[in-house]
């Protein structure tokens, strides 16, 4: 038996969550890939996989053994690429979980980019929808929070900050006037993620406006019925740029349109909430080298920054948060990688009440009934 091949025949069955797909992927027969990891599991004297007709899980033994065979594989790639030099060609697959409005409006058209950088390093990508925590399975997960990253076992780089800004066509506006403050959004058609908390509330802030106490002026609007509900983000993109009404989107969907005037950003001294996007890994001692690669491809081409660059791009920034304010939507949980400085940790500061905003000045906004 081959204990390098098994192992790695084992990994990629629980990948691809089955032995057929793992027979696909390996291009081998199914009846190899059983063998191998019945094989394994002789080797071992231990069962790693509970088999039945209609699904297969890992056993207490297989979840263990499968943390230190992906540890021992990684380990063997980067040797095997020290050895013969192919720090300068990298080459390996390289798989990543990205969302899909990400994927879609941001990270596909780059991609050329990282290919002609490393034509060797195949990539696979998942987009089944919104990615919010580290998946094992991937060398790569894109996640985005409006809060601090949970504390976990992954190391995080910020990759880009992005606002979600309220938009229109110009042909909607023209029929209806340009909004000059939040209360107009209870006279306006809204398009809104279907069961969210924005159905119930949208709160704006207004980071200039500052009151006697010196806090900053916030608006929250209770909207009326929206025009358009969807949780798909692309639905309600093409749907405002078909002039049906006002929406909330991420800048990085945005961008473009902004740009080329098909969309036009409405109160952009009102701030509604940003979301931070990382590139996160399992933790792990060493990284390939074509992983690091990846993320410090996506950083540079993204920026890093806390500011929101496809706002700046655009000419239409958001009024920059005070110095302190205590809000900002997530923090750089490793400044770089593979630096070991922190795993799934979050700022300490957002924890201190010395370094917590006081509640701001805020008016409740709703439509009268009738």
């Amino acid at each position: 038996m081959d204990l390098m091949r098994a192992m790695r025949t084992f990994v990629r069955v629980i990948d691809d969550q089955g032995f057929a797909a793992a027979a696909r992927a390996l291009n081998q027969a199914p009846a190899v890939v059983t063998k191998q990891v019945a094989e394994l599991e002789a080797h071992l004297g231990a069962r790693l996989i509970n088999r039945t007709t209609r699904r297969m899980s890992l056993t207490e033994v297989g979840e263990r053994y499968l943390d230190r065979a992906r540890q021992i594989l990684a380990d063997v790639d980067e040797a095997e690429a020290l050895a013969s030099h192919s720090v300068k060609e990298l080459s390996g697959h390289l798989k990543v979980l990205v969302p899909p409005a990400f994927a879609v409006h941001q990270l596909a058209k780059h991609l050329p980019k990282f290919r002609a950088l490393h034509p060797q390093v195949s990539l696979e990508l998942t987009v089944p929808g919104p990615v919010e925590a580290v998946d094992d399975a991937h060398d790569v997960s894109i996640l985005m929070s409006s809060l601090p990253l949970r504390d976990g076992d992954f190391v995080a780089r910020r990759v880009a900050t992005s606002e979600i800004i309220v938009c229109a066509a110009p042909e909607y506006l023209a029929r209806v006037g340009r909004l000059s403050h939040p209360s107009q959004a209870l006279h306006i058609d809204l398009l809104l993620p279907a069961g969210t908390t924005a159905r119930r509330l949208l709160t704006f802030t207004h980071e200039s406006a500052l009151g006697a106490d010196g806090q900053p002026e916030q608006v929250e609007v209770a909207p009326p019925r929206p025009a358009l509900a969807t949780v798909h983000l692309d639905t309600t993109y093409a749907a405002v740029l078909a002039g049906m009404g006002v929406a909330g989107l991420p800048s990085f969907v945005v961008a473009d349109a902004l740009m080329e005037h098909a969309l036009e950003r409405l109160l952009p001294d009102w701030r509604i909430f940003a979301t931070t996007i990382y590139a996160a890994v399992p933790t792990r001692k060493h990284l390939p080298a074509r992983t690091r690669a990846f993320i410090d491809f996506l950083v540079d081409t993204f920026g890093g920054s806390e500011r929101d660059s496809w706002l700046d791009a655009a000419g239409c920034p958001t009024v920059p948060a005070r110095p302190g304010s205590g809000d900002r939507p997530g923090t750089d949980v490793a400044a770089s990688l593979p630096h070991p400085t922190v795993s799934g940790e979050t700022d300490d500061r957002l924890r201190d009440p010395r370094h917590q905003r006081p509640a701001p000045r805020r008016r409740l906004l709703r439509r009268p009934v009738g």
